[in-house]
């Protein structure tokens, strides 16, 4: 679970709420399903309209992502680091075969690293293990980027269907003006909780899970990326220490993985010695 998103969702709504407790004892007034419908409703149906029904459902799922644990940090850019120079000491004793039999065995890795993996042991050469990676990386950036301006364009349609419903709460309002004065109330609550609820969602919902998507894309991307450069240079038989040299050049260097630290085969001292 992230925490940190968890944290701010709760003051977020804190805020909202805590300003309404405030300023009034009648919470419920500040409830109406009828806004709610036209607000939810109305940006979900204008989605599903203008973009394929899967992506559209991507999207939502990417909100409900909100709250989990990002699956890339800076841990594990170490992680993998350290894995790619464990593989290159592997190779260079053993051959290439070696690092064949150490995928088949590994159950986590993902598709990504599967398919560079599966290039270096066919035989490619450096250029083309990182030119095909590189496109299998800008693909899966792409794809995941379709998301995120599905939740953009959500962000700009709530505020909008806000506003459609102020206009129908307005427009039932002036119908009753002549008649039942009870009948006023109800339209100029549907008409302001609607601009309302149009904004909160806009807000607080769309645009933080539109950015988040953003944010994971362009970091499995930049994961995909540094993967990428450390199979190439397995594909062209590099050295550990240039490798580890190498990949160690993208990172901060507050995460550097070092050869020198974990022992001659990528293993911790501490943990070999015991």
């Amino acid at each position: 679970m992230s925490i940190s998103t968890i944290l701010g969702v709760l003051f977020g709504l804190g805020l909202v709420v805590g300003s309404i407790a405030i300023s009034t004892d009648n919470l419920a007034s500040f409830i109406s399903i009828p806004s709610m419908l036209i607000v939810v409703g109305g940006t979900l149906a204008a989605s599903f309209i203008g973009f394929q029904a899967r992506y559209v459902i991507q999207a939502l799922k990417d909100i409900g992502a909100l709250v989990k644990k990002e699956t890339v940090n800076r841990n594990i850019l170490t992680q993998e680091t350290g894995k790619i120079i464990r593989w290159g000491f592997l190779v260079k004793k053993n051959g290439i075969l070696a690092l064949e039999r150490e995928a088949k065995s590994a159950k986590d890795q993902d598709y990504y690293l599967n398919y560079g993996i599966d290039l270096v042991i066919t035989g490619y050469t450096a250029d083309e293990v990182r030119d095909m990676m590189q496109a299998a990386a800008g693909e899966m950036f792409g794809r995941a980027m379709v998301n995120a301006d599905i939740l953009k364009n959500m962000t700009a349609v709530a505020p909008a269907f806000g506003m459609i419903g102020t206009l129908i709460g307005l427009i039932i309002m002036l119908q009753n003006i002549g008649g039942d004065p009870n009948g006023l109330g109800a339209g100029l609550a549907v008409a302001l909780l609607t601009t309302l609820y149009g904004v909160l969602f806009a807000r607080m919902v769309f645009a933080p899970a539109a950015t988040k998507a953003s944010q994971k894309a362009g970091i499995q991307r930049f994961r995909n990326l540094l993967v990428c450069e450390g199979l190439a240079m397995l594909a062209e038989h590099r050295s550990p220490r240039y490798i580890q040299d190498r990949m160690n050049s993208f990172l901060d260097p507050e995460i550097h993985y070092s050869i020198d630290k974990k022992g001659g085969g990528g293993k911790d001292k501490k943990k070999k010695a015991a």
